[in-house]
C-alpha cells in the first residue's frame, strides 16, 4: 500500500479510509499515542495504537526517532489541537532504534549540542522548520529571476581570481606537500600544478557574470562561496551561498530597485508557503526572548519583522549623510558605540547600520555612494573622484544583508583603479576584454543567501541555518 505524506493526511477530506504513513517517532506516550512525523510539515499526525493487541516486543521498541510505518483508518481525533488521527490497525518497525543512544530525546537541547548533531539535529521541530523554509526560499530566488526573464549562469567554483581583492581564500592544489616543486627564488612552482597557475574556491562570481550579462542582458548565478576568514563569530561561515544579479544598463538606481524588489518577493513567497513553520519559529523565539534582559530583546515578534519589510519602502540614504546622523547620535556622543564615528570615511559596523535601520529611521535601508578606498576596485567612480556607486541594504537585527554597485565600465578608469590596488591586469585581461569590447553601463549585487535565511527565520547564528556549517577548526559531517 503507497504511503500518504503526513502534511497530506492532515488537510484530508475524507475520514474513515485506510491510509498508510511513515515517518520517526517523536514521542510514544501511555503505551498508546504515537506523535509521528514525517519532515513534510511541522505538524506531527497521532498514530492511536492498540496496545491490547500489539506484542510487547514491539511496543518496547517504539522509541522517539524510531521509524515506523503504520496502516490503519483515518478518524477525526477526539484530542484537542489535531484535526484527525490514525487508529492503527498494522505497526512495522522500519530498521533498528536505540532508545538509549539516540541524542534527539524530546527535550529542550541547546543549540550548540544541536550543531555538535548536525547529522540529526534536522529531526527536530526547529530545525525541521528552518531547513523547509529555506528550501521554499531558494525556490523562490530561482522562480522571482525566471519570471523576470535572467538566466541562470553557473559560474566556477575553482578561480585564478579573486574578486573582492581581499586574499582570504582556500587553495586549490594537487602538487604534494612533501617535496612541493619549488622556482629558484624559492616559491611555490604553480606551473606545474593541476591548472598550471594557482587558483582558488571562489569568493564571489561576479566577475564571471559580468562578461555573461554583457551577451545575455540580465543573469544570475546561485552557489557556494568560500571565504578563508578566520573569523570564530555567528555572522560568518568558511563556506555559503551566494544570489548575485547581473543587468547590463541598469545604473545604481535601477540596481537599488531590483534589489528591493527581489527581497521582498522571495520574503513575501516565504510567508505564503511556511505559515506553520514561521509560526513556530515565532513561538519558539518568544519563549527564547522571556530569559533576555528587557534591553535584548527583540523590539518586533518574527512575523511582524517580516511584515515590517514587506510594507515600508526602502529608505535610501547617502553614505555621508548616514555618517553625519551617526556621528550625532545619543550613542556615539555617549561612547556606547564599540566603534566611535569620528570623521568621513570610517567603515560602518553592525551597531552603527542596526542604529540606522531600528532606531533612526525605523524602516529598512539603502546606504549608497561610499568612499571609494573602503570598496572594490570594481565600482563605478562618482564625479567627486572620491566615492563610488555602491550600494549596502540595511535590516533590522541583521545590519547588512545586501552588497551591490554599478560597476566600473571605463576602461582608463578601471585600469587606473587596478593599477593604484596593484591588481594584475594580466591576471584579468578577460575580465578587462569587457570594457574594450561593447562597453556599458551595468550593475548587480550579492545577497548572502545565509544571512537571508538568518532574517526569515530569526535565527541569531548563521551556523543554524546552513545543514552542515563549515567554519574554522569545524569540518564535520
Amino acid at each position: 500500500m503507497k504511503h500518504t505524506k503526513v502534511k497530506d493526511l492532515l488537510i484530508s477530506t475524507t475520514t474513515l479510509q485506510e491510509v498508510n504513513a511513515k515517518g520517526w517517532v517523536r514521542t510514544f506516550r501511555n503505551n498508546q499515542f504515537i506523535a509521528l512525523n514525517d519532515g513534510s510539515t511541522i505538524n506531527n499526525i497521532q498514530c492511536v495504537v492498540d496496545f491490547e493487541n500489539t506484542a510487547e516486543e514491539t511496543l518496547k521498541r517504539i522509541t522517539t526517532g524510531a521509524a515506523v510505518s503504520v496502516i490503519g483508518t483515518l478518524v477525526e481525533s477526539k484530542g484537542a489541537g489535531q484535526k484527525y488521527e490514525i487508529q492503527v490497525q498494522k505497526l512495522e518497525i522500519l530498521g533498528d532504534s536505540d532508545a538509549e543512544k539516540f541524542p534527539m530525546q524530546p527535550k529542550k537541547h541547546s543549540l550548540e549540542f544541536l550543531r555538535e548533531n548536525a547529522h540529526l539535529r534536522v529531526r527536530t521541530n526547529a530545525f525541521g522548520a528552518i531547513m523547509r523554509v529555506r528550501s521554499v526560499l531558494s525556490f523562490a530566488v530561482h522562480k522571482y529571476f525566471q519570471e523576470k526573464g535572467f538566466v541562470y549562469v553557473n559560474t566556477p567554483i575553482i578561480t585564478g581570481s579573486d574578486a573582492e581583492g581581499a586574499g582570504e581564500m582556500f587553495k586549490v592544489t594537487a602538487l604534494p606537500f612533501d617535496n612541493t616543486p619549488r622556482t629558484e627564488d624559492g616559491k611555490v612552482n604553480y606551473k606545474e600544478d593541476f591548472f598550471g597557475k594557482e587558483t582558488n574556491l571562489t569568493v564571489s562570481g561576479q566577475l564571471e557574470g559580468e562578461t555573461f550579462a554583457m551577451a545575455l542582458g540580465q543573469i544570475y548565478t546561485f552557489g557556494p562561496t568560500f571565504r578563508a576568514e578566520n573569523s570564530n563569530t555567528s555572522r560568518h561561515l568558511a563556506e555559503f551561498w551566494m544570489i548575485e544579479p547581473e543587468v547590463a544598463f541598469n545604473d545604481l538606481d535601477d540596481n537599488m530597485d531590483l534589489a528591493e524588489d527581489f527581497i521582498q518577493y522571495v520574503i513575501k513567497y516565504a510567508l505564503d508557503n511556511c505559515v506553520d513553520d514561521l509560526k513556530f519559529l515565532e513561538g519558539r523565539l518568544l519563549e527564547e526572548e522571556k530569559s533576555k534582559p528587557q534591553a535584548d530583546r527583540s523590539e518586533m515578534p518574527l512575523l511582524e519583522k517580516l511584515n515590517f519589510v514587506l510594507e515600508n519602502n526602502f529608505k535610501r540614504v547617502s553614505y555621508t549623510e548616514a555618517i553625519d546622523i551617526l556621528r550625532e547620535s545619543t550613542p556615539n556622543k555617549k561612547k556606547k558605540f564599540n566603534y566611535i564615528i569620528n570623521e568621513w570615511g570610517a567603515d560602518l559596523q553592525s551597531e552603527h547600520e542596526r542604529y540606522l535601520v531600528e532606531k533612526h529611521f525605523k524602516c529598512p535601508v539603502i546606504l549608497f555612494d561610499y568612499p571609494a578606498n573602503i570598496k572594490a576596485f570594481y565600482m563605478r567612480l562618482n564625479e567627486d573622484g572620491k566615492t563610488v556607486r555602491a550600494m549596502d541594504i540595511l535590516f533590522p537585527g541583521i545590519g547588512e544583508i545586501v552588497g551591490g554597485s554599478e560597476r566600473e565600465e571605463r576602461y582608463d578608469v578601471l585600469i587606473e583603479k587596478m593599477k593604484a590596488l596593484e591588481i594584475d591586469e594580466e591576471e584579468l585581461s578577460w575580465y578587462l576584454d569587457t570594457r574594450r569590447f561593447g562597453s556599458a553601463t551595468h550593475a548587480g549585487f550579492g545577497l548572502g543567501f545565509e544571512r537571508l535565511v538568518l532574517f526569515v527565520t530569526g535565527m541569531t547564528n548563521i551556523r543554524d541555518v546552513i545543514p552542515f556549517p563549515r567554519t574554522p577548526g569545524n569540518a564535520e559531517f
